[in-house]
């Protein structure tokens, strides 16, 4: 989230509201445009009870989808680390070239799916995925170790998917296209009900600071749903792949502490050679 760019809007909406409240107020009738506050007030209260509680289902909705992404993305990584090790247990040859083509696999998630997913593009497989599958399907486990560590790396494999899956859906936009319209005719509802209640018989103060707060409470709404709806796109908060670069870093360690001599078959970026 783009801090002084949600600053600005919802400075934005808070001075619209309260200059429209001040023209509606010049020329409301004194004691209000309504003869029962009350039943006035009952209105707007079941009004904004509706809105609040649609607001709380939709934020909801999208914090689910966010950790979502972000528990799947650390899953990833940790899946990613452990296969590593796993591939150490595989015939020699075979051993190598998991071992390389696992890092490329981390790159490629850290340089090429994550700016895809921050540009709102959502990746369709990870480049990776098909030359991992194509080693595992060369191998012929002999011994008791082999054949267990075979069979460990499928389950891995299925759990690796699910987590990048999981990743990958949250940037597919979460909330659907008629409930933000639901949203947004609500919120104006609310805005415009509000305006009804402007009487010149009252100071303007605290007229204008009750509409400047429905609005910044409007629009903060609406902003944060619209973070959590997409967390990748650039700004605070929004989701990086430290998890990954992190066990990037630790495979690299690993490897030369172990003199693991992996064959990586792609550049930095996780490009192929």
């Amino acid at each position: 989230m783009n801090i002084l760019l949600t600053i600005g809007i919802v400075l934005a909406a808070v001075v619209v509201s309260v200059a429209l409240f001040l023209v509606v107020r010049r020329y409301a009738p004194r004691g209000g445009f309504f003869s029962d506050g009350d039943r006035a007030a009952g209105v707007f209260g079941v009004l904004a009870t509706g809105f609040s509680v649609l607001l709380g289902f939709v934020i909801f909705l999208a914090f689910t989808s966010y950790d979502t992404a972000r528990s799947g993305a650390r899953s990833e990584a940790t899946d990613v680390l452990q296969q590593y090790e796993i591939a150490q247990l595989m015939p020699r040859a075979a051993s190598s070239a998991l071992s390389g083509e696992l890092v490329c696999y981390g790159r490629a998630v850290v340089d090429i799916e994550w700016p895809a997913l921050r540009a709102g593009q959502k990746p369709s497989i990870n480049p990776w995925a098909v030359p991992l599958f194509r080693t595992l399907t060369s191998i012929d486990p002999k011994t008791a170790a082999e054949q267990a560590a075979y069979s460990k790396w499928l389950d891995q494999t299925t759990d690796r998917e699910q987590s990048r899956l999981d990743r990958v859906q949250a940037g597919a936009d979460v909330i659907p296209g008629p409930l933000w319209l639901i949203l947004f005719v609500t919120a104006a509802l609310v805005a415009l009900y509000a305006l009804l209640f402007a009487d010149p018989g009252e100071h303007w103060l605290p007229q204008a600071v009750i509409a400047g707060t429905i609005a910044a409470l409007l629009a903060t709404s609406l902003l944060v749903i619209r973070f959590l709806d997409n967390p990748y796109s650039p700004g605070t908060g929004s989701l990086q792949p430290t998890d990954m670069r992190r066990v990037l870093t630790q495979l690299d360690t690993a490897s030369r502490g172990l003199g693991i001599r992996a064959q990586i078959p792609c550049d930095e970026s996780g490009r192929p050679l």
